[in-house]
Formats: C-alpha cells, structure tokens, sequence
C-alpha cells in the first residue's frame, strides 16, 4: 500500500500512520533479512546537533534506521543492527553512469546482518529518465526482500557538470517516467525521496498517491510540508550510530512495530 502524498491519507501506513564507476552483478536468492523475523531494536543512537523538536519527535516513532553511501566507508552492520538499525537505504547510482563504489559492500553486507534494505537512485536532470532507470537496473539486483527501491530528488548546486533546473511539469513527467520504468522490473512502485525546497518549487503535491520519504531536520514534516501523509522521515544528518564511522543520516519510519511489519510483508520485492 503506498502512503499517499498530501492529505490524501493521514500520518498512516496500514490503515493508520549526495558517486564512483563501475557495475555490479546481479544478485540472486533471498537476504539474511528476508529469511530472518523482523526484530525491532530500541535505537542507541546519539545526536552531535541535538533539536528541540516541537510536537511529536523522532523520539514518537520505535522504528529508525538510516541511509548510507561512500561516504561512511566500511560499516559494521551486525552491530549497527544491534544499536537500533532496523532499515537501511543504500546510495547505488546517479544519473546514467555514476555507482556508489561502496554499493555492492554496503548491499551484501546489511542483508547479510538481517537488515531490510532498499536501494536509492540520485537523479540527474541532464540525462533522460529512461536512461537512469536502465542504469539503476543493470546495478541493482532484483531480489526477493529487498525494500522498494528510492527515487532521490533534490537539486545538486555543486555539480560540476549539470546545474538544470527543468521547468516543474518536466521534473514532474521525468519522475513519474523513472517510477513506472522500475516500478515494473521490480515489482514494487519506488519511494520518492525530497527536501522541502524541492518539494515546493516543484509543487510535488500533485504527485498524489505516491509513497514519500521526506526530509526535515529541524521540523517536523507537518511543519515543514504541510502534508500528513509520509512513510519515512529523515530527521538528522549529523546522527552517530555505534558500527559507523562518523555522522550519518538518522530516519524513522511513520508507525508502529507492527504497522512496519505489515508495510514489510506488503512492499518487500
């Protein structure tokens, strides 16, 4: 079921709620996470900028996790597990040649220590949606377990090749494109991942109906969106877990251990 975007749906999953070169192999069978039960740890994350959130917090929600790309270098997943890591988003590629060098580590590795993980796709707006999907398909193994894979859209200024910004009803199409393409190899409609500035300028609420991972980091997503409807929320990118190197991204997911169950058993691959 996807959370709709908007107020379509309240804050409700199940009936309630920035690269390298190279390729990998396609992978095959079943995880570790997708064999193993789907045990929630008490997240023993820390915090090295503290907010005081007004309302409900992270603090509300028992299901957190994070995302990760190169640059947290090697993790210990079975012990980033144990601290509290009950999902995972793993970078594996940009526009239509780039690969996280760390992504196939990163891939085998979480599902290895049990720990449901989803790959994302950092999109490009000087490449054609056709052609990213097909370079996050030949990248991206197509396996039984796996989350649904995670369309990134936020503009990238420091990008020394591509500084376009499409008119919003392109960047609208453009994803919509993207989604449908991986949305039938994978067997799953992606999550679509966005900023507030991006989500405004873009008018991102007329993708109604699609399943959003929204990032605020010192508001909630209701403040900072205006919406009710979001599955994942990012709510820090200076969060320290034990198994990981340095700060990385913290997020929760938008209900309860058994709403993130079923959400698990109705959109794994």
């Amino acid at each position: 079921m996807r959370m709709a975007l908007g107020l379509l749906v309240a804050v409700a999953v199940l009936g309630l709620a920035s690269c390298g070169g190279g390729q990998t192999g396609r992978a095959s069978g079943m995880s570790a996470a997708a064999r193993m039960p789907v045990a929630v740890n008490p997240p023993a994350f820390g915090e090295l900028h503290p907010v005081a959130w007004r309302g409900p917090g992270p603090a509300a929600f028992p299901v957190h996790g994070i995302d990760v790309a190169r640059y947290q270098s090697a993790i210990d997943w079975p012990r980033a597990r144990e601290a509290g890591v009950s999902f995972a988003f793993i970078k594996a590629t940009e526009g239509g040649d780039r690969l996280d060098p760390l992504f196939e580590r990163n891939w085998r590795e979480a599902g290895a220590a049990g720990v449901p993980r989803g790959a994302y796709h950092f999109f490009y707006f000087c490449r054609p949606a056709e052609e990213q999907a097909a370079w996050f398909i030949r990248n991206v193994p197509r396996e039984r377990g796996a989350l649904p894979p995670v369309l990134d859209l936020e503009w990238n200024p420091h990008s020394p090749t591509c500084t376009f910004r499409p008119r919003p009803e392109v960047v609208r199409a453009e994803a919509l494109r993207f989604l449908d393409i991986l949305e039938r190899h994978y067997g799953q409609r992606p999550i679509i991942y966005t900023d507030p500035g991006f989500f405004r300028e873009n008018d991102l609420m007329q993708l109604a109906g699609e399943e959003v991972w929204l990032r605020s980091t010192a508001r909630t997503p209701e403040e900072a969106y205006g919406v009710r409807g979001w599955t994942f929320w990012q709510y820090s990118g200076t969060g320290t877990v034990p198994g990981i190197a340095g700060p990385v991204d913290l997020n929760t997911f938008g209900g309860s251990e058994a709403d993130w169950r079923a959400w698990l058993a109705r959109r794994t691959i």
